[in-house]
């Protein structure tokens, strides 16, 4: 019998519903996978007294025959994510011993279907990075190994613990939040499937925030079928988000028909980039090539103002994170240095910064300082602006011609070993997020599909992006493509 840890979100739904299994028993079954998965430090605050409690809530609204799709399910959620009672860090210092009196939106509208928390999972610190290897928690690993080889990889970033608890099976989807590319990214880097919801189709309220006009929560799961069907119970308007859409939500997986017939897709040749890897580049190709005998038309499209994606994101991000960030000094919660005799509160704001964030946080808080400054605003941060209202108006334009989604690589490479960028200029980080950013500048839905392993064995992924509000025509041709391409490979069991 397959391990229940193991399961999909739908096949669970189906052995729940009929008696098969029982709440408890799936989380029991994910609780001791994470006792044995120490070494991937995927979950950094556990709360298996809590999950069970869950567990047997959710068991007694399942004998009653009215649960909704998602009550049953375990679940790992991002240490974004406030949790009412437990530990929301961020996976900075600066939070340590920070437990909210509140449950963010979007974990709230989780519990209300039912589900079970597991724990939060590792994450970049303060979501600024695409390796997890800013966390103060330590390194998350992925649970892929290349051929031959035993070095430790990268989940990918920040959504780094998500994606590495989904892949190792220690529970049946995580939630996630994408600023730049943080559910992509990772997603591509295990094997699963990880969706960008349109901005402002999940609520913001209650996640910690990096840049507000860019970040957006999103599921990391299985099969596309889970990403439909948590998607819904995670999307709703909520008055207490002011960018969030008052737009019904639909059922998603409903939309999840398979059939993408006289459909078009894009094919941006402005994403074809010298020095990509080859297998990339074939898999993307595979990828149309399937498309197209499903029945789709596929067409060459331009989007010209791609190559200003990057410079404009690292303007417009840092500012915003800057400007959010400066609400940690010490004073009503979290760390706070200790002061020498004479220390005032500047002293005491430059100290507990100092030791509470990173060095990758530190880095972006005064780049954004700095393009926010009297004398460069114009230059940079306004610049910023336009660019990205350039390069919203050329997916409008696309879109305006009929163009239905755009299929392009999800990364640039497939999993790279931790510590193997350290000692490079940051920038070749910031490339890892080339595919991604541009989706999260115009604020569309995007999602990451596993479509093949490269040379070294390793998963890659491809990325479709969707007109804006439409994630449910999105979520069927990312059904489309897995049905055709048929990933089903799992890592092998090393931890």
């Amino acid at each position: 019998m397959t391990a229940l840890n193991s399961l999909t979100i739908s096949a669970a739904r189906d052995a729940l519903r009929a008696g098969d299994v029982t709440a408890a028993d799936l989380t029991s079954a994910c609780l001791s996978a994470i006792e044995d998965a120490g070494v991937l430090n995927a979950f950094v605050h556990k709360t298996p007294e809590l999950a069970m409690e869950q567990a047997k809530s959710a068991d007694a609204r399942l004998a009653k025959g009215d649960a909704p799709d998602m009550c049953g399910i375990p679940l790992g959620i991002k240490d974004l994510f406030c949790t009412k009672g437990v530990e929301s860090q961020a996976a900075s210092r600066i939070l340590e011993g920070f437990k909210p009196e509140y449950e963010s939106t979007v974990s709230q509208n989780l519990l209300d279907q039912g589900t079970i928390m597991l724990g939060k999972l590792n994450m970049d610190e303060f979501a600024m990075g695409s390796s997890n290897e800013t966390s103060v928690y330590g390194d998350a690993i992925n649970p892929w190994r290349r051929e031959g080889s035993d070095a430790a990889l990268t989940p990918g970033g920040s959504s780094g613990g998500s994606a590495s608890a989904v892949a190792a099976d220690l529970c049946l989807a995580a939630t996630g939040t994408d600023t730049g590319g943080s559910i992509r990214q990772p997603a591509a880097f295990t094997g699963i499937v990880g969706l960008k919801p349109t901005y402002g189709r999940c609520s913001r309220w209650g996640v910690v925030a990096f840049a507000s006009s860019l970040d957006q929560a999103g599921p990391m799961t299985k099969s596309v079928r889970d990403a439909a069907i948590m998607m819904r119970a995670m999307a709703s308007h909520d008055p207490k988000d002011s960018t969030s859409s008052e737009l019904p939500v639909p059922d998603f997986e409903a939309a999840l028909t398979g059939d993408i017939r006289g459909k078009k897709i894009g094919i941006p040749k402005e994403y074809r980039m010298d020095g990509m890897d080859d297998g990339i580049e074939k898999l993307w190709a595979d990828g149309a090539d399937m498309l197209r005998d499903a029945g789709a038309e596929i067409v060459d499209i331009s989007l010209p103002h791609t190559k200003y994606a990057l410079p404009a994101y690292y303007v417009i991000a840092p500012a915003e994170a800057s400007s959010n960030l400066a609400r940690y000094d010490g004073v009503r919660f979290g760390h706070r240095a200790k002061l020498a005799a004479g220390d005032g509160i500047t002293e005491m704001y430059e100290k507990t910064r100092a030791e509470g964030f990173g060095p990758e946080v530190q880095r972006r808080v005064m780049i954004g300082t700095y393009v926010l400054s009297a004398g460069f605003y114009d230059a940079y941060y306004n610049r910023a602006r336009r660019v990205r209202a350039l390069i919203k108006k050329d997916f409008d334009d696309v879109f305006a011609t009929g163009v239905d989604a755009i299929l392009t690589p999800a990364t640039p490479s497939s999993a790279f070993g931790l510590g193997e960028m350290k000692d490079v200029d940051p920038v070749q980080m910031f490339l890892n997020d080339v595919f991604t950013v541009t989706v999260n500048l115009a604020g569309l839905p995007g999602i990451s599909v596993p479509a093949g392993l490269d040379k070294q064995g390793l998963p890659m992924g491809l990325q479709m992006i969707g007109r804006p509000w439409e994630e449910g025509a999105l979520l069927n041709h990312a059904y489309a493509l897995e049905k055709s391409i048929g990933f089903v490979s799992k890592p092998a069991k090393w931890w």
